[in-house]
């Protein structure tokens, strides 16, 4: 059998989504999706950054990673 997995936007959709399951009887398992400390700390300091206005476009990204001579 085939499993799906399932991505609600709010409280309300999981809460409807729970309860479709239950009134069909299939089981589910809630699981929490967490990020690993150093990978909220990465997201932290990237925010820190563009609010710094320490970015740089696509352009400048790919010329400087990706089109080296």
């Amino acid at each position: 059998m085939e499993s799906i997995l399932i991505h609600p936007e709010s409280s309300e959709q999981l809460k409807t989504v729970k309860a479709v399951l239950k009134a069909l009887k299939v089981p589910f398992e809630p699981q929490t999706v967490t990020l690993p400390e150093h990978v909220l700390n990465s997201i932290d300091k990237s925010i820190a950054q563009y609010e710094n206005g320490q970015t740089i476009s696509l352009k400048e990204f790919k010329e400087k990673h990706f089109l080296k001579k």
